[in-house]
């Protein structure tokens, strides 16, 4: 069958496709009215296109994991948000939503990150400072007070206290009177990534490993619509890792993560359907457009030969990405606005299934909210204004795009095969493997710049006097006052006596082998907090120790 009749096949499953959600306009054009394909595909014999490219929808997915992509609908535009206390942070989401935003993105503090309350002696001096702070149930219904849970797409950045804030965000949902079944979002839930890249874990990985399995069985039957990990490049490409280890190292915790689930009693196509990943985009553009593309189609030869998944929709990898936040700098800022349209193109052109774009003044502080919506209306002129979005992987075979694609999938799998042979990314986590490869990346990145040879506007070349930056976004310590009060107030009100029957029930539950999720919600129902049930759990589980690396 040639490509033209292959076009021709694959145009019957888009029928069935428009027929449940049709395309944005009946036809697409340039500014010189000439009409765009849906996809365009080579007119000529090229080999290897059905195993390597193929159609949008299509294994290997390549090209797109949707048949009509952003002609569709486009891609959700999700800006990362939140600092200071629940109610500061929901007067954001407000704004965030009026201005066009089409989902919700949640940064937590450090110690509700950490599993500590407000009031612990190592949250001192961090409540609220870098996202919002939830100590309980409480501050999570003032969280998401006003915002239909059935209506928005909450993802939540968070990972070694997934569990107690996706069970706070279940219960908040049935007192709006929605169902689990009805809810719809993203937990990061990525540990071991953490290990390797960012440093947020509680428990050691076996018992780290055991939770996220609980997860992903507990929403396979309750959650349906949740997305139960974003497997996370994000953070090991801010650590310093190259495109080509940010692949590698994300899909082996992928690999891992299937791995354990399967060996947990899960059949594949039970929960490999809501696995989405998480991406960075970075500055060279075309790079990064052919990482995302060789991402996809390694990830699906990797379930559908290795894992024997069947149902497409395991085979498929879906992303969110964000923008690099170690390409900002705090020279000249507003270049930042120049650097994060590139990286949000090249997401777009690579694929995306959601995207947050960074704020020019990140650098220096916590966005403000006109920095917040120049991000955001940069996503908003690329959606509606460049005509990137209106035909499918618009740069499918171009020879530099499609080299790319081909080497970085090489690299990666190599990567992947090295990682194997040290028993799995566990194992190669423990003994320090993809640290040093990030560190050493790292080390010579910034070597590059110190030479001179990569250049940074504004930092090593075309410098300028600047004063001192004004109109920054601050934190004060009175958010941390306020916070310690009304914990301390919810406490007072609380039925002790309930909260200290949940807690033992978790403490037995983590002691045997029943999964943790209804233990977790009971205790969050009580108005338990997260520190209390993080302690529970490190009570039994014990606190995993950092393998240092030189």
């Amino acid at each position: 069958m040639s490509i033209s009749e292959k076009k021709q096949a694959w145009q019957a499953t888009v029928e069935k496709s428009m027929a449940k959600a049709p395309e944005r306009r009946n036809s697409f054009k340039t500014s010189s009215d000439n009409e765009l394909e849906r996809c365009y595909a080579p007119q000529f014999d090229y080999p290897g296109y059905e195993e390597n490219l193929g159609f949008p929808g299509q294994f290997p997915f390549t090209r797109g994991v949707q048949p009509t992509m952003y002609r569709g609908r486009f891609w959700t535009m999700r800006q990362y948000a939140g600092f200071g206390n629940a109610a500061e942070s929901n007067e954001r989401y407000k704004y965030l939503l009026s201005a066009g935003q089409t989902g919700l993105s949640i940064a937590f503090d450090l110690p509700t990150q950490m599993g500590y309350d407000s009031d612990a002696s190592m949250s001192r001096g961090e409540v609220g400072k870098v996202g919002v702070a939830i100590d309980s149930l409480a501050d999570m219904e003032v969280l998401f007070d006003g915002i239909p849970l059935d209506k928005v797409s909450t993802s939540m950045t968070i990972n070694s206290t997934a569990s107690i804030l996706l069970a706070m965000y279940i219960a908040v949902a049935e007192k709006q009177g929605v169902t689990p079944d009805k809810i719809s979002g993203t937990i990061q839930n990525d540990i071991l990534k953490e290990y390797m890249a960012r440093g947020t874990y509680i428990y050691p990985p076996k018992e780290s490993m055991r939770i996220i399995t609980d997860i992903f069985a507990y929403c396979k039957d309750n959650v349906p619509k949740w997305n139960t990990i974003s497997i996370s490049g994000y953070h090991i490409r801010e650590a310093g890792s190259s495109a080509v280890q940010e692949v590698a190292f994300t899909l082996a915790d992928g690999i891992a993560y299937v791995e354990a689930a399967v060996k947990a009693g899960l059949d594949v196509d039970e929960f490999a359907p809501r696995l989405a990943f998480f991406f960075n985009a970075h500055n060279n553009l075309l790079e990064e457009v052919a990482k995302f593309r060789a991402a996809r189609r390694m990830w699906s030869r990797i379930m559908r030969e290795r894992f024997g998944a069947k149902d497409p929709r395991s085979q498929m990898l879906r992303f969110h990405t964000q923008t690099a936040g170690c390409t900002l700098t705090a020279q000249q800022p507003d270049n930042n606005i120049m650097r994060v349209t590139l990286q949000a193109l090249a997401a777009v052109l690579g694929g995306t299934q959601s995207l947050h774009t960074n704020s020019r003044d990140e650098a220096l502080a916590l966005p403000t909210e006109e920095s917040v919506r120049i991000a955001l209306r940069t996503q908003q002129v690329i959606a509606y204004e460049s005509g990137v979005a209106d035909s499918i992987d618009p740069l499918a075979g171009s020879f530099l795009v499609e080299s790319l694609t081909d080497q970085i999938e090489q690299q990666a799998m190599a990567y992947i095969e090295k990682i194997d042979t040290l028993g799995g990314a566990v194992e190669a986590i423990s003994r320090g493997f993809q640290q040093k490869e990030i560190q050493d990346s790292a080390y010579a990145y910034q070597r590059s710049i110190e030479k001179d040879e990569t250049i940074i506007v504004g930092v090593n070349k075309f410098t300028v006097e600047e004063g001192a930056p004004q109109g920054l976004l601050k934190v004060t310590d009175e958010v941390e006052v306020k916070q310690k009060q009304a914990l301390a107030a919810m406490k007072g009100k609380r039925d002790a006596a309930r909260v200290e029957t949940t807690l033992k029930a978790l403490e037995q539950a983590a002691k045997g082998s029943e999964n943790l999720m209804p233990y977790i919600l009971d205790a969050v129902k009580s108005y338990a907090t997260l520190g209390e049930i993080a302690n529970v759990m490190r009570g039994v589980f014990g606190v995993h120790r950092e393998t240092v690396v030189l």
